[in-house]
């Protein structure tokens, strides 16, 4: 970037003015330079805003999860890999993963050279906080990076192994020191047994809002092995996410020959798949008061795929028999992270914000620090959201989701955040 430094009186003696290159974002960057104009809006807006979608990077502090594993055994191998080469040990890699950064055009999240401070806060507690205070965000849902590949991993108990450290290494080492900071626990979902102790083990911890699956993986999320699972976190009163993802290595994918090709349609690709088990199976019916969550997907495949169920449920309903209603009602009770917010024909986000009830349905999220990440102004500049609705999806609509605390000076418009809405039970 640059710009132009007058000489003289105003610029204005005759001199061609002095051109001074910006310094440019990188690797080492502070959050708070790269997110200087949002911390301006930020200051001048009073919004409550809840960050459903953003992203701690595990592999950073790789060490500390490793310490956190298991058995020794996989504490020993996980520490050989990592003494071998820079890819940290254990981790499935995924082609096409660098491609996030552009070629080095766009480095920030690649590396975490950032300098902190040093001190009792952890390095990523800092980095998290540095985030939300720019954006002016109350509450931060924190996930892996690289983790969102796990469940492509051949081994299904590394899954298990990793998943479960890093889930104490959050709970143990983040979360505690700063209250604003919440997650959504990772949940090995190849493993449905292990999956449930997860459940069992940290439902009563306050800053787990949550559980998570990540969407990049080939398990059907209807088979019987589950319902133990959902049952459970049904009754924890707690609403599962399916966090999706990309992955070159799926065969699918590897018929797209530009990165951008294939990162368009994996995101959508698992989560659509897993809509469309959830729903046709009867799951709806079958844990009513389960609350989910669809992360990372964008908003365009929603009226697409509800219109395609609506079609071919009314042709071959008798294929559906626990379904009491159309599938499209159904999807308009779950909820929806707003990133990556499709914005090239507001007419089209216009109508998918009215078919998926947006003003309750969806919920905010940055996806910071990822290359395509959103500000709240992603939502604030709709020009056909009325005030109350871009902050019921900046954040009331979380606070009823996650009973979380809005703090008074907030509470502007509605006096309070929407009412639930129940899920409609036979």
């Amino acid at each position: 970037m640059l710009t132009k430094t007058p000489r003289g009186k105003n610029g204005r003696n005759g001199k061609l003015p002095h051109i001074a290159e910006l310094p440019k974002i990188d690797t080492t960057t502070d959050t708070r330079d790269i997110l200087a104009h949002a911390a301006k809006e930020a200051q001048q807006d009073n919004y409550f805003i809840v960050d459903v979608d953003a992203h701690v990077t595990e592999t950073a502090f790789w060490g500390e999860v490793i310490d956190r594993m298991d058995g020794d055994v996989y504490k020993q191998m996980a520490r050989a890999f990592k003494g071998r080469g820079p890819a940290p040990g254990l981790l499935n890699s995924t082609p096409g993963l660098l491609y996030q950064d552009v070629f080095g055009r766009i480095p920030h999240q690649q590396r975490l050279g950032e300098a902190v401070p040093g001190g009792r806060t952890h390095a990523q507690v800092t980095l998290v906080q540095r985030a939300m205070d720019s954006m002016g965000i109350d509450y931060m849902v924190v996930f892996p990076t690289p983790m969102l590949v796990l469940g492509m991993h051949p081994q299904v108990e590394m899954e298990v192994v990793i998943g479960n450290a890093f889930n104490k290494w959050l709970t143990d080492e983040i979360l505690p020191q700063d209250p604003r900071i919440k997650a959504m626990l990772y949940l090995p979902f190849n493993h449905p047994e292990e999956s449930l102790k997860a459940v069992e083990a940290y439902a009563d911890n306050p800053s787990v809002i949550g559980f998570s699956v990540t969407s990049t993986r080939f398990r059907a999320v209807n088979h019987d092995s589950y319902m133990p699972l959902y049952s459970a976190i049904q009754a924890s009163g707690k609403p599962l996410s399916f966090h999706s993802g990309f992955h070159w290595g799926d065969q699918s994918m590897q018929q797209c020959n530009r990165f951008i090709s294939m990162h368009a349609i994996s995101f959508v690709y698992y989560n659509i798949i897993h809509m469309t088990n959830w729903i046709m199976n009867g799951l709806p019916e079958r844990f009513p008061k389960l609350k989910l969550i669809w992360i990372e997907s964008g908003l365009a495949w929603i009226p697409f795929l509800m219109q395609r169920l609506d079609s071919e449920y009314m042709m071959r309903s008798s294929e559906a028999p626990l379904l009491k209603r159309r599938p499209s009602e159904y999807m308009a009770e779950m909820y929806y992270s707003s990133q990556p917010l499709e914005r090239s024909n507001l007419d089209l986000t216009a109508a998918t914000f009215r078919a998926m009830k947006a003003e309750t349905q969806l919920l905010f999220s940055s996806d910071w620090p990822h290359w395509d990440f959103d500000l709240p102004n992603s939502i604030t500049t709709l020009p056909f959201l009325d005030d109350q609705a871009k902050r019921n999806i900046l954040g009331l609509n979380a606070a009823r989701l996650f009973n979380l605390e809005v703090p008074e000076h907030k509470m502007v418009g509605d006096k309070k955040a929407p009412a639930a809405r129940e899920p409609v039970t036979a």
